[in-house]
């Protein structure tokens, strides 16, 4: 196998790959990412076993077709110290060495052969589905905050995408719990034919982020009983989705909260990095005094000390008092795109539900904290 690349092209296609490479492997293969020269083309593949990652680079002169497997953590390293647009040179001189040129760099990388690296059937049957790529990576976004880091349950450490409808319009929609807040995400699509629900698992979804977020490319996605498939230009993500039931997310929804809080999102998030500056570990909760006018925000730290401040706010009830963990409330209140956080309260120990005026199909739920 002999061909020269680009080195920006190559390492863009790296980048991505080190989100899927395990950085510790029982087998070293898995450490290693695949390079497939054929047909011009040359094939980048990376997989943990859960997620695979494809990609096609048409930009390559191809002087003898071949394939190989090296370290992904060291080419990668390599490529990022090597100066921008620069041509790269890679000859596999034997079975277990890759050689690799460029300008007065000479690098002999150790390689493992192409038998050993696992295999993927990634034929989709399902309709594919049309996403438009912003708004489903602003879904992602919106709904990632509240994923599970509880390996008991399992089937709360991902994202559950599944269909709804409302007022005959059909949807997308992805909803995250760890079940102390819950964020859900709608947005409006095509669906043809059934779409199964699936939980997307978290490391899937920063992946698809990383991925959403640096390309402008049609996005398509299609699913199986156990995959799914992300189709991004010349780039393709396959994942395993968790197999598990998600809970019925709708009971714990208020439905009648009726107390209104209206606070600018902005002063809301900088007051509570303030207050919440005073605690060192920076999980104590914030405690939220509300009258018509006002909130005052308190952090009461038993080791370094306490700190309040007071921002305007417009309430329609009598006084209440009601506490947070600041964390949460940061997260939730950084994804609300209008400027004011409008928060529905029933009382002091009831979840409360945060909605975004400019957002009109995404949600929050976040549960008080006692204090």
């Amino acid at each position: 196998m002999q061909f020269i690349v680009k080195r920006d092209t190559l390492l863009k296609s790296l980048n991505f790959v080190q989100g899927v490479v395990e950085k510790k492997n029982t087998l070293p293969i898995l450490s290693n990412v695949l390079l497939d020269l054929k047909n011009k083309k040359l094939s980048i593949v990376a997989t943990d076993l859960d997620i695979a990652f494809y990609d096609e680079i048409n930009d390559v002169k191809t002087v003898k077709e071949g394939s190989t497997t090296t370290s992904a953590a060291i080419l990668y390293d390599i490529l990022r110290k090597i100066s921008s647009n620069s041509d790269l040179n890679f000859e596999l001189k034997s079975e277990n060495k890759l050689s690799l040129k460029s300008e007065n760099s000479d690098f002999n990388l150790l390689c493992l052969p192409t038998d050993n690296f696992p295999t993927f059937n990634d034929e989709f049957e399902g309709d594919e589905i049309q996403l438009e790529n912003n708004r489903f990576l602003k879904l992602l976004n919106k709904t990632k905050i509240s994923i599970s880091n509880d390996d008991t349950r399992h089937y709360l450490n991902g994202i559950f995408l599944h269909p709804t409808e409302s007022h005959g319009r059909n949807f997308l929609t992805g909803v995250a719990t760890d079940s102390h807040r819950l964020s859900s995400s709608s947005l409006e699509v095509n669906l043809k034919g059934d779409f199964s629900p699936i939980i997307l698992p978290r490391k899937t979804v920063f992946q698809l982020c990383s991925l959403l977020s640096e390309s402008n490319s049609k996005l398509s996605m299609q699913t199986t009983d156990n995959k799914v498939k992300f189709k991004l230009g010349n780039i393709k993500l396959v994942s395993k989705v968790i197999d598990g039931k998600f809970p019925d997310y709708n009971k714990v929804v208020p439905k009648n909260n009726d107390k209104s809080l209206e606070v600018s999102s902005k002063d809301f998030i900088n007051s509570i990095e303030r207050v919440t500056s005073v605690s060192l570990d920076r999980k104590e909760g914030v405690k939220l005094i509300i009258s018509k006018e006002n909130v005052q925000l308190l952090v009461n730290s038993a080791n370094s000390g306490d700190g309040n401040e007071v921002i305007k706010a417009n309430f329609t009830s009598d006084n209440t008092t009601i506490s947070f963990n600041s964390k949460y409330l940061i997260d939730i209140a950084s994804e609300i795109e209008d400027k004011n956080l409008k928060m529905k309260l029933k009382d002091s120990v009831s979840p409360v539900l945060i909605e975004d005026s400019s957002d009109k199909n995404s949600y929050y739920v976040i549960m008080p904290m006692k204090i």
